[in-house]
């Protein structure tokens, strides 16, 4: 267990409003550099920038440098998955917050599918008895290795990694589960390289494509109107 004080010193560097928005402008995947999180936020680039040390000091963020450019994103996928699990703690309000129906539908996670779609595509494996779930992981059955092998996964190579393989995220949207873990970012790196989603303009949104619902439909059984 973290000791109390380094609990307490990440929880105060979440805590601050400005660095919260800018950790979640983050969460949405795109690296981006201390000039747009300023724009962003409406602070200054100095104040962004102090509160950038900040983040890189408790390992929140990291950043990459590119010619004159610094871009900052997240520092992995721990980070990621505390911040999408602390969304569903915050008090539900007496006006909810709408969330935009594209991005409901679907979006990242990081790096995993959420949103509508990315838990049709969890319960449908499940469904289909090729996804067993737990308390807060997933296994694939000998059907699924084998279905998700045919779609391109290299289930050897996840394997050795040191990721956890299968997680159940909770998605905070449709407060249910969707598949995260290495085996979440290969299903949806995979997706992409199908062709079955495509990413949205901007943020973190994704799009479902005309072959992604013939295939989704072909494969699990799941349809759109």
């Amino acid at each position: 267990m973290p000791h109390p004080i380094d609990l307490a010193l990440t929880a105060s560097l979440i805590g601050d409003a400005t660095r919260a928005g800018m950790l979640s402008r983050l969460l949405e995947g795109p690296a981006r550099t201390a000039g747009e999180l300023a724009r962003e936020a409406g602070i200054s680039p100095q104040t962004a920038s102090g509160h950038l040390a900040k983040l890189l000091e408790g390992n929140l963020v990291r950043v990459e440098v590119q010619g004159r450019h610094r871009y900052y994103r997240l520092a992995s996928a721990d980070v990621a998955r505390a911040l999408e699990a602390l969304s569903l703690l915050v008090p539900t309000r007496v006006a909810p917050v709408r969330v935009p129906e594209p991005l409901r539908f679907a979006r990242t996670c990081y790096d995993h599918l959420a949103g509508t779609l990315g838990v049709a595509m969890a319960e449908g494996l499940e469904q289909r008895g090729l996804l067993e779930s737990s308390e807060d992981s997933y296994a694939l059955t000998p059907s699924g290795e084998r279905f998700v092998t045919k779609w391109g996964v290299d289930l050897e190579e996840l394997s050795q990694g040191r990721r956890a393989f299968a997680r159940r995220c909770l998605d905070w949207s449709e407060r249910r589960a969707h598949v995260g873990g290495a085996l979440g970012a290969a299903l949806a790196e995979r997706l992409f390289a199908l062709r079955w989603i495509a990413r949205r303009p901007e943020g973190r949104g994704v799009r479902l494509t005309v072959e992604g619902r013939r295939g989704f439909e072909r494969s699990l059984g799941l349809s759109w109107p």
